[in-house]
């Protein structure tokens, strides 16, 4: 959890950076580019960092505890290699009104289109929002081989208040507006898309799975399939859904029927594979949502795949790369 929390305020690459030209479209605004600000250059990025967690920590010891994870999650060399491997831009698009933010990732050079795969990120509000951190841990890897990676951070995020975030409700448009999107990609095969989605990321792919016909596969890292049976596994979750899940007091089965794929599992398409990677430790999703749908899959002929990492926890910190070759290889076979 700590990790985790570390993670996501490795701050947001949206603001006083460069403009960037990889998405011309009307409906977006105020592109810029990832590779700027602090994050021009390594050093500055390590030293804001430093100084961050100096601000936060009583002890030398503990800004040199947390240094050194950043070094050991965040090295030179992955940076560098991602910087001059990869174009990167945040950007800002229109959904019902409210001016979301997105992102989008590419390898630099290609020769001809590349695959596209859209990236649903997990948390709620603010928490869980995509920053750097998390692209270059997370996203970064896959984009380099071969993918144009495009996401939400769904609406309110990064901004003054986070109150509009639905979990699943209204922000599931802000994920299928990305599909309009995705021809002002430069280099981008709108012909050959993707999904996939970590933690809640799972219930929005699902979700959004439901308004296109135009994913031809997708997959779901610790996903959340029966939200009311999770409450069991995890009760404070309930917390989150009274805050954002609205007429939840009201229509409580209802609602988390509606964002639980488990109970229409008869209605998904036959021809969109479904990848599902899982930890059999994870704590804040547990693997028995994995496997439960699964078991379903198999009953109405859903084409899937189900890989299973013992003792690892929700972000499958011990088999990233792993993790990371299985939806490389799901997509490179599917796309």
């Amino acid at each position: 959890m700590k990790r985790y929390l570390l993670l996501v305020s490795l701050l947001v690459p949206s603001f006083l950076s460069s403009a960037s030209n990889l998405l011309k479209h009307e409906q977006v605004k105020n592109e810029r580019s990832c590779f700027s600000w602090i994050f021009s250059d390594y050093s500055s990025w390590r030293n804001q960092m430093k100084n961050k967690y100096e601000k936060s920590t009583k002890t030398e010891e503990a800004v040199n505890k947390k240094l050194a994870w950043f070094d050991s999650m965040f090295t030179q060399e992955k940076y560098d290699l991602y910087k001059s491997s990869l174009d990167c831009s945040t950007f800002e698009y229109e959904v019902d009104s409210h001016m979301v933010k997105g992102y989008v990732i590419k390898p630099k050079g290609a020769d001809k289109k590349l695959p596209v795969l859209i990236y649903n990120r997990g948390g709620n509000g603010n928490f869980g929002g995509v920053v750097f951190g998390s692209m270059m841990h997370n996203l970064f890897p896959i984009a380099k081989e071969g993918f144009v990676i495009v996401g939400s951070q769904y609406r309110g995020t990064h901004t003054k208040s986070d109150t509009l975030d639905e979990f699943g409700g209204k922000d599931v448009r802000d994920v299928t507006a990305l599909l309009d999107l995705i021809p002002a990609i430069s280099g981008a095969d709108s012909n050959r898309l993707g999904m996939y989605g970590a933690s809640r990321g799972g219930m929005q792919t699902h979700l959004a799975l439901k308004h296109s016909n135009n994913i031809r596969a997708i997959a779901t890292i610790a996903g959340n399939t029966d939200l009311a049976k999770g409450l069991i596994y995890r009760p404070e979750m309930e917390k989150v859904y009274e805050k954002r899940i609205p007429n939840y007091l009201e229509n409580k089965q209802q609602e988390l029927d509606k964002r639980s794929v488990l109970k229409w599992a008869d209605k998904l398409s036959p021809n969109v594979p479904i990848l599902l990677l899982h930890g059999t430790a994870d704590k804040r999703v547990s693997v028995k949502h994995s496997e439960d749908f699964a078991s379903e899959l198999v009953r109405y002929n859903i084409p899937h795949k189900l890989v299973l990492y013992p003792n690892d926890s929700h972000g499958l910190i011990k088999n990233k790369e792993a993790a990371n070759n299985e939806i490389v290889s799901w997509f490179h076979k599917h796309l």
